[in-house]
């Protein structure tokens, strides 16, 4: 007699995740490891330094003895951080009841969809999709509607065919704004719009905006500015990008007092609460980030520039420059069949690693992303070898 294995719905549908998209970053990874000269432009994780007296504050808090469980919503002192940000940037009071910390925004999404989603539900995405999400969705097995943006347009979302996808089955719509992979930003008058007519159709809007401090030309809307209520609207958020803190592990949500509710159990029957010293050093950081949001805005803004710029100098590429983010995305069509066999062969032959486009949805085919998280000097020596492999 033999033990047969069992495992669950969710474990199968995990399974089944499209791995060939993440094929050319795991190879790249394996040279690198190797000893191999390869330019990693296939993840988001910023090159930049947390700021070393968020790190000092962190080790400040480890030597007073703040290792121990925290509250199930998170340290008062961090939500009371993010409350009065966000009545400050949104012009609408929030409270300490109405913010719960996750550690990381990708919890915060898993979190929210689960205790908003059920199986035969339908969730609205705007496409090109983050890759991130999929895993969430698979894990939860809710129903996907995908709504492409404008291509021609960076992306740009489209208010109205997000309004016809919308039908009796719909718990909710996830924007995520700035955009991932494009680094396009939702306009507040559209914002308000899809905020009200959600709320007219008994629909959640989850609006995940970790990207809301990288911003170039002009300013991060919060959905929870522009919308008129804030009955159905929940904003997820991070240190990740902003700060340069991805290790570190730290997101939160706001939303209604009720969905609070809501996550603080679920929250409290999955993670038990985060890190006492890491919330610490995030409010910190929060309280003493002017000046370094201003610095690598202008170090990204720097590297999308001569990015955009370089690739106007190869014949058969195309990009639209992003107003946010640390992202930019190619098309390819006209020296590649596709994404995946340009990110290929970019790769084996000239050691740079980028993502294929496909897996942010089908309307990115033909595109790759780039990672925008390599100096100016260093992106020099990716588009010398971008540049080889085109010709």
């Amino acid at each position: 007699m033999s033990f047969e294995p069992r495992f669950s719905l969710a474990a199968g549908r995990l399974e089944a995740t499209g791995t060939d998209l993440c094929q050319v970053h795991t190879l790249a990874m394996q040279r690198l490891a190797d000893g191999e000269d390869i330019i990693m432009m296939s993840v988001g994780d910023p090159d930049l330094a947390t700021i070393e007296r968020i790190i000092e504050h962190a080790v400040t808090s480890l030597y007073r003895g703040r290792t121990h469980y925290s509250p199930g919503m998170g340290e008062l002192n961090l939500r009371q951080t993010i409350a009065d940000i966000e009545t400050q940037s949104s012009g609408k009071l929030t409270t300490t009841d109405e913010v719960i910390i996750f550690p990381g925004a990708t919890n915060a999404v898993y979190s929210v969809l689960s205790c908003l989603l059920d199986a035969d539900d339908e969730l609205i995405v705007a496409e090109p999709t983050y890759i991130g999400y999929q895993g969430i969705f698979q894990a939860i097995g809710v129903q996907i509607v995908k709504v492409p943006g404008k291509a021609e347009d960076g992306f740009a979302l489209d208010a109205a065919a997000i309004e016809r996808a919308v039908t009796g089955k719909t718990k909710a719509l996830l924007l995520n704004t700035p955009g991932n992979p494009a680094g396009n930003m939702i306009p507040g008058d559209q914002l308000r719009y899809l905020a009200n007519f959600c709320l007219e159709n008994n629909v959640w809007l989850i609006c995940d905006e970790v990207y809301s401090m990288i911003t170039f030309e002009r300013k991060h809307i919060s959905a929870r500015t522009a919308a008129a209520s804030l009955e159905n609207v929940i904003v997820i958020d991070g240190l990740s990008k902003s700060h340069a803190m991805t290790g570190w592990r730290l997101g939160w949500t706001v939303a209604p007092v009720n969905v609070v509710a809501k996550l603080l159990n679920f929250t409290s029957a999955t993670i038990f609460g985060c890190s006492q010293f890491i919330q610490d050093a995030a409010a910190f950081a929060m309280q003493n980030d002017g000046e370094y949001i201003q610095s690598i805005t202008r170090e990204y803004k720097a590297r999308r520039d001569y990015a955009c710029a370089r690739i106007e100098q190869i014949d058969s590429l195309q990009c639209h420059k992003p107003e946010a983010g640390m992202f930019l995305m190619v098309d390819v069509s006209g020296v590649a069949a596709d994404g995946l066999k340009f990110a290929q062969g970019l790769l084996h032959e000239q050691g740079v690693s980028v993502l294929p486009g496909e897996g942010f949805g089908a309307i990115t085919k033909n595109f790759v992303r780039l990672s925008l998280t390599h100096s100016v000097k260093e992106l020099e020596e990716a588009f010398d070898r971008i540049k080889k492999f085109v010709g």
